[in-house]
């Protein structure tokens, strides 16, 4: 009796060096990794990031964020009219909005959108403003600074 009980983890052990052996051996299939959640950059992205992409109705200026910062440097608006701004936040779960300051990024709050998380575009309607040079602003982001030409 007491050999057998000996044998036993014998033969585990046996068992175990000679599968350790198909341990090693590859799979017959291959990971491939989930799509990436990123949103690809849009057309505008890859051409010139200072300019904004256009839009058929010269009253809508057109802004967006990536990678916590806007794709555009400068956008022109028409002055002494109401316009849009219509804002593509294309940051996933990330909050962003669009204000407008006279003079600089710290200078007076002319206008405030709502701050909303991407992927998501918004409009907003913001009043007749004076010709002149603005900075546009993340509130939740103000290193997010822009220029706003309006003629």
């Amino acid at each position: 009796m007491p050999t057998r009980s000996l044998r036993l983890p014998l033969v585990f052990l046996a068992a175990v060096a000679i599968t350790g052996g198909c341990v090693s051996a590859s799979a017959g299939w291959t990971y491939a990794p989930a799509p990436s959640i990123t949103p690809p950059p849009s057309s505008a992205a890859s051409g010139d990031p200072s300019s904004a992409p256009s839009s058929a109705d010269p009253n809508t200026v057109m802004i967006s964020a990536f990678g916590v910062k806007f794709e555009q440097e400068g956008v022109s608006a028409p002055g002494g009219t109401p316009f849009k701004i219509e804002f593509d936040n294309k940051d996933p779960g990330t909050p962003h909005n669009v204000a407008i300051h006279e003079g600089s990024a710290t200078g007076p709050e002319l206008f405030v959108g709502d701050v909303f998380p991407g992927v998501e575009v918004r409009t907003y309607d913001v009043p007749a403003i004076e010709p002149g040079e603005y900075a546009f602003v993340c509130t939740v982001h103000p290193t997010m600074i822009g220029t706003l030409s309006v003629k």
